[in-house]
């Protein structure tokens, strides 16, 4: 696979996001695909932070392993990063913030001294310049041309006009020029490829798909990595239609969630897991009322505040038990920004439909990454047909009726003739509480577990009409990995190395976690000569699902929660390692 990585590093606050930012999107004007990871810490300012942007003229599924062209503004970048320098790469650095000895360098690699900090004296005294003589320097060994490097690094800066916007400009085409002089040619840069690419975070995906879906109100209180859904939602809500309310905290959002879809409006919440941890009760009170809710979970690394801006997988089992007794729910985890995109669409319509809690399970990496798109993946044309209600029959209304279903049939607030109650306690078909003095006695004891099966019958009809798991690669392989969320992404690229060194692998994908379609699991299982769970969790969670539900065991396991995402020759190495181990 012909492809290009660029790697930027530095201290926070050195503009690094934006220096990888305009990379990717030069890589994307190329029409080439792209990964994004965007690495930074809980600060300000201060501790590391780097931005590598991989990319090729074929899909891009994770960040993969090196790095080609390392940018490099401190020291420290150099510590940590270039050991992961590739072959024929090449360090971009400036001597007169730190020398870089040539016996430091891995073998078959060279170094470019730029004079950023000269470069960017010529225009002003704020040394932040520094980072567009390098970022044009980076971009001349990328294979990037000036134009399109000047066009998209204007585009950065919107309608603002000015020294600045010609400052920045001028030493980015003074730092690329450098590189065309002094840098030895790069065997690593690529060419254009085609028409431009759609570019996305997963947040931003899961944001679109909401608005496509419908969603005309966004109830949330800012945590990463889910901020950002409110953040671009907020940004187009004039032009989308779409309410966004910045609540005191994650147990007002849940509730004024569930409140406009009660109202009859479309309606979803963002958080991290600290903060789904505080809306379960209300998600409770959404299952028992049959109220339709999409809530996204993106997971980051915890116990507690945890590693606040690195990823993990660790919030499966608190998305499955939470809220208080049972209750049906959907759980889709999507591993790139077009299934984002996709799952969040059918998260509101499965919401719609069975009148239940549907959870987006996204974590940090797939929400804060960049991946591209190819147009045709993102239907904008989705059908949002009005919210099914009833009308009044001269009857007594019941809410909650008996369906074969489990989905009764369902009112607007303010509709006439069709009064209901709608309680957070147990209650009869037509709403009326069978709580306090009627619990206990026979007659309500029987409804209750009546009203109980009712609901949970709705799983039935959830289990038919979510995707079903996907097996990706050859039928027949000396390996299977089973994974869930954006870890697919390191394995789909494992299964390249893999087959290129004449291993056979596949993937089993599980694209709704839960409900759990178990008989086509174990099927597939049953016929997998070493299935390895690959999960970013300590205790795979996803393994103890699969195992309550079908009764098997994947004994082998390659579970990661150091914050850091999968690494494909991670992978690799595990995949080797169970393959030989199965050969002794």
């Amino acid at each position: 696979m012909k492809e290009i990585s660029v790697l930027a590093g530095g201290q926070a606050g050195d503009g690094i996001a934006s220096v990888g930012e305009t990379l990717s999107k030069a890589f994307t004007r190329m029409g080439l695909h792209l990964f994004g990871l965007n690495s930074y810490q809980s600060v300000i300012r201060g501790g590391h932070v780097s931005f590598l942007a991989r990319a090729s003229p074929d899909r891009v599924p994770s960040q993969g392993d090196a790095c080609d062209v390392l940018y490099a503004l401190d020291q420290q970048t150099i510590d940590i990063h270039l050991p992961g320098l590739s072959q024929g790469g090449t360090v971009v650095h400036d001597p007169e913030k730190f020398a870089l000895p040539a016996e430091r360098l891995p073998v078959g690699t060279s170094a470019l001294g730029v004079p950023t900090l000269e470069i960017a004296r010529k225009y002003t005294n704020q040394s932040i310049l520094q980072n567009a003589a390098g970022l044009g320097a980076t971009a001349f060994l990328a294979g990037i041309p000036l134009d399109l490097l000047q066009r998209t690094l204007a585009d950065s800066f919107g309608k603002k006009k000015g020294e600045v916007v010609d400052w920045n400009l001028g030493a980015s085409a003074d730092g690329y020029k450098f590189a065309q002089e002094h840098a030895k040619p790069n065997q690593h840069a690529l060419a254009p490829a085609g028409e431009p690419k759609l570019l996305l975070t997963g947040n931003q995906a899961i944001a679109l798909g909401a608005a496509a879906a419908g969603c005309k109100f966004l109830a949330q209180y800012p945590m990463t990595p889910a901020s950002s859904i409110m953040h671009w939602l907020a940004a187009h809500s004039r032009d989308l239609g779409v309410v966004v309310k910045q609540a005191e905290d994650e147990l007002a959002a849940i509730n004024m969630a569930i409140g406009a879809s009660f109202g009859g409006v479309r309606a979803m919440t963002a958080t991290s897991g600290g903060g789904f941890s505080l809306m379960v009760e209300a998600l409770g009170m959404a299952g028992m009322t049959e109220t339709p809710v999409v809530v996204v979970e993106s997971q980051r690394s915890g116990p507690s505040t945890g590693l606040p801006t690195k990823t993990e997988q660790g919030d499966l089992n608190l998305m499955l038990g939470a809220g208080q007794g049972e209750f049906p729910r959907a759980i889709l985890a999507p591993s790139n920004p077009a299934e984002a995109y996709r799952f969040t669409v059918r998260a509101f319509q499965l919401a719609e439909e069975w009148q239940t809690p549907v959870l987006v399970a996204s974590d940090l990496h797939l929400s804060e990454s960049y991946g591209t798109v190819d147009r045709a993946e993102i239907d904008l044309d989705v059908p949002v047909p009005p919210i099914a209600t009833v009308e009044p029959n001269g009857h007594e209304y019941k809410r909650y009726r008996y369906t074969a279903s489990g989905v009764s049939p369902r009112a607007i607030p303010g509709q006439p003739g069709l009064n209901f109650i709608a309680g957070s306690d147990e209650h009869d078909e037509t709403g009326h509480l069978i709580s306090d003095v009627k619990s206990g006695v026979p007659v309500w004891v029987a409804e209750r577990a009546k009203m109980m099966e009712k609901r949970m019958r709705k799983l039935e009809g959830l289990a038919r009409t979510t995707d079903p798991p996907v097996l990706e690669g050859p039928e027949a392989a000396d390996v299977t990995f089973i994974a869930w969320g954006s870890t697919a992404g390191a394995v789909r690229d494992a299964m390249r190395i893999l087959s290129a060194r004449g291993v056979h692998a596949n993937l089993l994908f599980l694209p709704t976690v839960y409900p759990l379609h178990g008989a086509a699991v174990a099927a597939r299982l049953a016929k997998a000569k070493h299935p390895i769970l690959v999960e970013g969790n300590y205790s795979g969670q996803l393994g103890r699902l699969i195992r309550a539900e079908t009764g098997l065991e994947i004994r082998d396991k390659l579970l990661k929660y150091d914050g850091e995402p999968f690494y494909p020759m991670e992978i690799v190495r595990k995949a080797t390692e169970v393959i030989e181990h199965g050969r002794n």
